[in-house]
């Protein structure tokens, strides 16, 4: 495979042809450990140290029907995930040396299907035990916190532990309300270990473990892990980099003690659930019940407001082992317990000012947090890519960079229609968009108004001095719809792909607007373990985005078609131009008719040529081509290759035979 690295806002080959990376992640369920990891399973966590993450994202003996697959759908990338507790999850610097090897076994066989892979270590709201995934458990015994009081504490949510198991398949909204887990970054259980891992040195500088500051300890063993794997990959030329970190928390950094988070800011919005500020989340973790606001979602103010009050804690639970100091933030001055037992505020800006300068969370923390990831996996590989990610929201409502990136970054942002992702429903024809708070209308406007969203994220990597490329590192939806009613029809036997018309509409809605910016994209995602199962989904936190299901496959079926497990495939396996003779002007699908068209400003300088990728569960009989200043250079099979004529507009038309 030729090589390829960034050049401005492109990504480029060896021969000069600009390249379009489409592309998914893969996959769902490699958060949770192989095989009884996913939260559907019932655990206390105890086994921690002992689990294995081997078999995620399948087992070797499958990677070849899964590969095939997905090689047949025309996708070109895979945003490959791992965890920090899949590595580390013995002890401190006690590597998984035969899930390493896995690992690398998986990567090297990717390359032999033409896909180009970066490395993504993942994590949501922290770890496993604080209702996600990522780091391993042994940290919050290093840091002084008993994961076992989280949940009682409610200083987490956890599936595992508020699920009522005897109710098998069932969404249970008043317990575990759908989405919920996202919530986790204002609790203590992640405000906390969020804080210390990009600003101990600053709001901890007396906290130590093992000779070293908190911070330097904790990123210390991330990139260590990272460099473990980078080191197995280092002479594959598929591979394209690592990503920094997936979707960050801030912590309580930039916020005021006292600051719950209810005014809605353009650039800030309120979130749902609990309104936590940082005094409520530390004091509430010493052991203390208080009461909240809770907020919920108004159409008419357009964000989310405080809708009732909840008392938190009531079982007056402390997280924090009895052998341990505690609270690092009360021991360097932030709060103080008066002699009845309420919290008083020493310092409100304690999280926003250090050493008598405001703090930027970004060019403070977060892009030396890249720039330092970026030393670790450049010292291994020097041209290997950097892709970029930051707070998930800050990608869309702030998308410029505050500071310098290292060498050879991308702006990985991910991008979501979230009324679709938090409610489970494409609004059709009518929909809103979040960023201008109007309504918009049928698939036009849908697309329109994706296309503002994308094109904003986009604006950061334009404004980066010589721009750098972007990759949206996470779209999708959620295949559960309307209650999972596509999976009631399938179960019925109704195996028509119209039961599929919504997702499909969704996602051509996405793809449309990604082609219009000629963004390259890895789609969430592919779970090689997915049931339709409301309980199940993606075997996570009843997510369920994955676009293929062992539930969708019937036997004799072929692998890239209905039936061989794929789900709504009209949404994204569609042609594109993945390499380019030139500079792409203009790139257009249209889903009903099966027409694409792709104009570029051809270079005949470069001697390799255009090439459009034609999956056959599109043109299953083949294709008529119309060209302009370019020529076929062969017979289109699952591709087309066309050589310019001469510089200038190019122009391809394709239809279905």
């Amino acid at each position: 495979m030729k090589r390829i690295h960034p050049s401005g806002e492109w990504f480029e080959d060896e021969s000069g042809r600009k390249v379009i990376l489409r592309g998914v992640n893969l996959g769902g369920d490699t958060k949770v450990p192989y095989p009884n990891g996913g939260t559907h399973i019932p655990t206390d966590f105890s086994d921690h140290r002992d689990v294995s993450f081997v078999g995620r994202p399948f087992p070797l003996e499958d990677a070849k029907e899964h590969f095939t697959r997905l090689q047949k759908w025309g996708f070109n990338c895979l945003r490959l995930l791992t965890t920090w507790e899949a590595i580390e999850h013995k002890g401190p610097d006690d590597y998984d040396t035969e899930y390493l090897d896995y690992l690398t076994e998986i990567i090297r066989q990717a390359g032999d299907y033409g896909f180009y892979v970066f490395v993504d270590f993942h994590q949501d709201v922290w770890s496993r035990m604080t209702g996600g995934d990522g780091a391993p458990g042994w940290l919050f015994e290093k840091i002084g916190i008993d994961y076992t009081k989280l949940s009682d504490a409610d200083a987490s949510i956890v599936m595992q532990l508020k699920y009522d198991y005897s109710k098998q398949g069932t969404r249970q909204e008043d317990n575990y309300p759908t989405m919920c887990w996202s919530q986790n970054y204002k609790y203590a259980g992640n405000a906390i270990l969020w804080t210390l891992f990009f600003g101990g040195r600053d709001f901890a500088p007396n906290f130590f473990l093992d000779g070293q500051n908190v911070q330097d300890y904790m990123q210390g063993h991330y990139l260590g892990c990272m460099k473990a794997v980078a080191e197995r990959i280092k002479d594959f030329t598929h591979v394209l980099g690592f990503d920094s970190l997936n979707e960050p928390g801030k912590g309580f950094i930039g916020k005021a003690m006292n600051d719950r988070g209810i005014s809605n800011k353009e650039d800030d919005p309120a979130k749902p659930g609990l309104a936590w500020s940082a005094i409520d989340a530390l004091y509430s973790a010493q052991g203390y019940s208080i009461e909240l606001p809770y907020l919920g979602l108004s159409i008419i103010k357009g964000g989310f407001v405080p809708k009732k009050t909840l008392a938190v804690n009531e079982s007056q639970t402390s997280i924090w082992f009895s052998h341990v100091p505690g609270d690092p933030f009360q021991l360097e001055g932030a709060w103080t317990l008066t002699k009845d037992g309420t919290p008083y505020i020493e310092k409100n800006d304690f999280f926003q000012v250090v050493n008598g300068k405001p703090v930027e969370f970004d060019r403070d923390y977060m892009i030396p947090f890249i720039r330092q990831m970026g030393k670790t996996i450049h010292s291994v590989q020097e041209d290997w890519m950097v892709f970029a990610e930051r707070e998930a929201t800050d990608g869309v409502f702030k998308p410029d960079f505050d500071g310098e990136l290292p060498p050879n970054s991308i702006n990985a942002t991910h991008w979501y229609d979230y009324t679709v992702l938090i409610f489970k429903q494409f609004l059709y024809p009518i929909a809103l968009d979040p960023i201008r708070k109007i309504p918009v209308f049928g698939e036009n406007g849908i697309r329109k108004s994706y296309v503002n969203q994308l094109a904003q994220v986009k604006s950061g990597s334009l404004n980066v001095p010589g721009k750098i490329p972007t990759l949206i590192g996470e779209f999708g939806i959620p295949f559960d719809l309307k209650a999972g009613k596509a999976y009631k029809e399938w179960k019925k036997g109704n195996y028509n792909p119209k039961i599929w018309k919504n997702h499909v509409r969704a996602l051509n809605c996405m793809y449309n607007a990604m082609d219009d910016l000629f963004l390259s994209n890895t789609l969430w995602n592919y779970t090689a373990s997915n049931k339709n199962d409301l309980m199940i989904g993606d075997g996570w936190n009843q997510e369920d985005l994955s676009i293929y299901s062992e539930d969708q496959k019937l036997e004799g079926a072929e692998v890239d078609l209905y039936g061989g497990g794929g789900r709504a495939l009209e949404g994204f396996v569609r042609p594109f131009a993945r390499f380019i003779q030139g500079i792409p002007e203009k790139m257009n699908y249209h889903l009903w008719s099966k027409k694409f068209t792709f104009e570029w400003k051809a270079d005949t300088k470069i001697s390799e040529p255009t090439e459009i990728v034609l999956p056959k569960f599109v043109y299953p009989n083949g294709v008529k081509v119309e060209y302009k200043n370019c020529k076929p250079i062969a017979e289109p099979t699952d591709r087309l290759l066309i050589q310019a004529e001469e510089n200038g507009i190019a122009f391809v038309s394709i239809q279905t035979l």
